[in-house]
């Protein structure tokens, strides 16, 4: 089903040819200044508070927020919005606001590269990091999402086969990450939020001759599609049933949902203290922005009633390509489309960044010993495996999202959350004792965590009901509210009859 037309599909090959050119400048800059792994993850470049602000918006709010969540408010209205605009985003920049500082606090006074490593140190166990380590393969259905999401898009705009699309897309990214690193991803990144906001007030302001007849009018026409559409629970979705599913579910995964390598650990590309209030209030007000942009969705499906383009259906995820190819002019629609390829390039480097470096430095290295402190062809032997960990992620990224792209269940968004929920789920009360509790103890910690991964795998294969409410596992984000609530029980139990044991488990 080809939706571009001719002029749009050349003038996306000229922009795309541009844009990949510009990485690959930002990128041979920042590799020139990547010694070791610690440059890799952590930089060595003085970066503005405004520049790492923007990049953790971009960040934060990937892919998911401008091309896959839009397709959900597009099936389930404003149920949806509450949820993914509302309840969610404001608990995560609570929660944003009052973790970082304890964050990077520990992580700048240990040199911390990593979630994994942050939570060895922090509780001073080895094996408590290599557990982290092996968690962090979670975030891989994160960096599949975003595959997806991608190959939508562009394939949308250009034409092309999905499959081709999708390597493509990995072997370029993959790529270059092999060699850029934090130096070139803070420089990439701040372009990315740039478009990424440019786009978002596009987008947010594309269907403003839908209000020609007011708010009121615009609520019929949705009304008039599926009366659904304009309520604020849907019982059609097994994620906006009730509630629990549409706000307390949300906001509790909001305050979780920061526990990411991929955010927390921006913070440590801050060279001063001093530079930490304006880094947040840079990054709070760019990602609340970018969180309204799920509106859209329902302008697409006013401009999609049935959902369907030429008489063939258009899958949930491919919702917003189709939108933007269809209803902007060649011009607008080449901003747009940079738009939302940068929204998943800004994430998608960020992950790759993160979990390559938490495989190399906290598993593969602590189990092998001195053998990677040594160099190579004039390189760190670490920077050489880390190179091949990115390949690796790379062959198993693309026969993941191929899957997800050939045989999603509903979306490829709930494979997603299923993964990330589960990891933050375990993440988040370790951190928390961490940051507030003067006692460590790593049997709490570990207690919590395992207690989370248990529990919301539990929830969501098992389909489990929640007493008291229509929710059930099925939706991810109920399985981690229900894992994090269980967590917190668990944890806190086990530090209040345990002694300080930091280290004792090492």
């Amino acid at each position: 089903m080809e939706l571009a037309s001719r002029e749009l599909v050349t003038a996306s090959w000229i922009l795309i040819a541009v844009y990949a050119s510009a990485i690959l400048f930002f990128v041979v800059r920042g590799a020139k200044k990547t010694r070791n792994i610690d440059d890799y993850a952590l930089g060595n470049i003085m970066f503005s508070p405004v520049a790492v602000g923007l990049s953790l918006a971009a960040s934060i709010t990937s892919a998911a927020t401008f091309i896959i969540n839009p397709g959900f408010v597009a099936l389930f209205g404003f149920s949806a919005i509450v949820s993914m605009a509302i309840a969610l985003p404001l608990a995560a920049v609570i929660s944003l606001a009052v973790l970082t500082k304890g964050f990077r606090k520990h992580g700048s006074t240990v040199k911390a590269l990593t979630m994994a490593q942050w939570m060895g140190t922090m509780y001073g166990s080895k094996k408590y990091s290599i557990f982290f380590a092996v968690l962090s393969l979670l975030l891989i259905t994160f960096i599949v999402l975003i595959c997806v999401g991608l190959t939508k898009v562009i394939s949308s705009a250009l034409n092309l086969p999905e499959f081709w699309t999708l390597f493509g897309i990995i072997a370029f990214v993959f790529g270059y990450m092999m060699y850029g690193g934090a130096n070139s991803l803070v420089y990439t990144n701040t372009i990315q939020a740039l478009l990424m906001l440019v786009v978002a007030f596009i987008l947010l302001g594309s269907g403003y001759e839908h209000f020609s007849e007011g708010v009121h009018g615009f609520i019929a026409k949705l009304a008039a599609i599926d009366a659904k559409l304009v309520q604020t629970t849907n019982e059609a979705s097994f994620l906006f049933r009730d509630y629990f599913e549409i706000f307390i579910a949300q906001f509790i995964v909001g305050v979780a949902i920061i526990c990411q390598p991929h955010i927390l650990t921006k913070s440590l590309l801050l060279k001063s203290d001093s530079d930490v209030n304006k880094y947040l209030t840079v990054g709070i007000i760019v990602q609340l922005i970018f969180f309204l942009v799920v509106i859209a969705g329902l302008y697409a499906r006013i401009s999609f009633p049935d959902l369907t383009f030429a008489g063939n259906p258009i899958p949930m995820d491919g919702i917003v390509s189709a939108y933007v190819v269809r209803e902007f002019p060649v011009f607008i629609g080449l901003i747009v489309i940079m738009g939302l390829i940068s929204a998943g390039l800004s994430t998608l480097e960020g992950l790759l960044q993160s979990v390559s470096t938490s495989i190399t430095n906290d598993l593969i290295y602590p189990l092998t010993g001195s053998l990677l402190d040594r160099e190579r062809t004039g390189l760190p032997l670490k920077i050489i495996v880390n190179r091949l960990v990115i390949v690796a992620l790379a062959v198993i990224t693309f026969f993941l999202s191929w899957n997800q792209i050939m045989n999603p269940k509903l979306s490829v968004g709930i494979f997603a959350q299923n993964g990330v929920y589960a990891y933050f789920s375990a993440a988040f009360v370790p951190i928390l004792m961490g940051m507030f509790f003067a006692r460590k103890s790593v049997y709490a910690a570990f207690t919590a965590s395992l207690t989370a991964v248990i529990v919301h795998f539990s929830m969501y294969y098992g389909q489990l009901a929640v007493p008291f409410t229509k929710s059930t596992g099925e939706n991810p984000g109920v399985a981690a509210a229900i894992a994090i609530i269980c967590s917190v029980i668990a944890g806190f139990t086990v530090l209040k009859f345990s002694k300080s044991q930091k280290g004792s488990a090492s």
